[in-house]
Formats: structure tokens, sequence, C-alpha cells
């Protein structure tokens, strides 16, 4: 099993203040590095180590799928990254925030929400389960609405 990142959460505006940020605290920004961060920032969301090596559909150049990776773990090292597993799939990664996640288990959208917006059902768990619930590194899942909407006999009432 991956586990989630636990330090401290390092928000950069763009991919220039991450480089910055880096370099600031000693740590090298190569071109696969910079890369890395480059489509992190441009992705509209989440995304996976795949994507990212793909170019993200022709907007980036093509890179080798073992130093994404090894860059990705750096970057979540340091702050500037998070993953997370949504489902069965390939792990996903987005910048660092104080956000956590659904997903759709039907057509695969991930969505972030403020970490606050789960204040309340992270207060249900704890009270009856005695667990200080974080849903950033697996995330809620079900079905969106429109997924749900299409097949409404998933759903549960």
């Amino acid at each position: 099993m991956t586990v989630a990142h636990q330090g401290p959460t390092v928000v950069a505006s763009d991919a220039d203040a991450a480089a910055e940020w880096m370099r600031d605290h000693g740590h090298r920004v190569s071109a696969a590095r910079r890369l890395v961060l480059e489509a992190l920032f441009a992705a509209p969301g989440p995304i996976s180590a795949e994507q990212i090596a793909d170019g993200l559909d022709g907007r980036l150049p093509v890179s080798d799928l073992t130093s994404v990776y090894r860059n990705l773990e750096t970057l979540e090292r340091l702050g500037l990254v998070r993953h997370f597993h949504a489902g069965h799939g390939a792990g996903m990664y987005a910048l660092a925030r104080e956000q956590e996640y659904v997903a759709c288990s039907s057509c695969g959208e991930v969505r972030a929400l403020e970490a606050e917006s789960f204040d309340e059902v992270r207060k249900v768990i704890r009270r009856e389960l005695g667990i200080a619930a974080r849903f950033d590194h697996f995330p809620i899942v079900g079905l969106c609405a429109g997924c749900a909407k299409a097949s409404p006999t998933r759903v549960l009432q």
C-alpha cells in the first residue's frame, strides 16, 4: 500500500514560483523536474504519471515515465505535490493544496473540495469509530450526479 505524504504543504502559484522555492531551499530544478511541474500546473485537475509522460495530449514534450515517477516522488517529498488513489486505476497527482477528493466509480471524474468541506463527515466517523479520517489519499468514491441520473437503479436510497 502506498502512503500519503504527511509533511508540510508547499503551495506555489505557478511553475516559476515552485522552481524558485525549490532553488531557495537547496533543491535542483532539472529540465525533467520543471516539465513535471509545468504539466501539473497546466492540467485541469489531478492527472496520472502516464498523462504527464505522454505530454498532456501534445501540449508538452513527451517524457520518460520512470523519470516522471522519480520527479513526482521528489516533489511530493518536498510538499509541492500530493498523490491519491481513486478506485482501481493509476495513482493521481495534483499540486499540493488543502484539498480532499471525491471520485465517481463509473465515469472516473475526480473532484477536489476544500478540506473543511469534509468536517461533518470526519466528525461522524470520529464519533462512531474513533478514527480521525482523511480523504486526501483515498477519496470518497460514489456516483457523480450525471452517472447517478443515467443509472438510477445503481444509487442506494
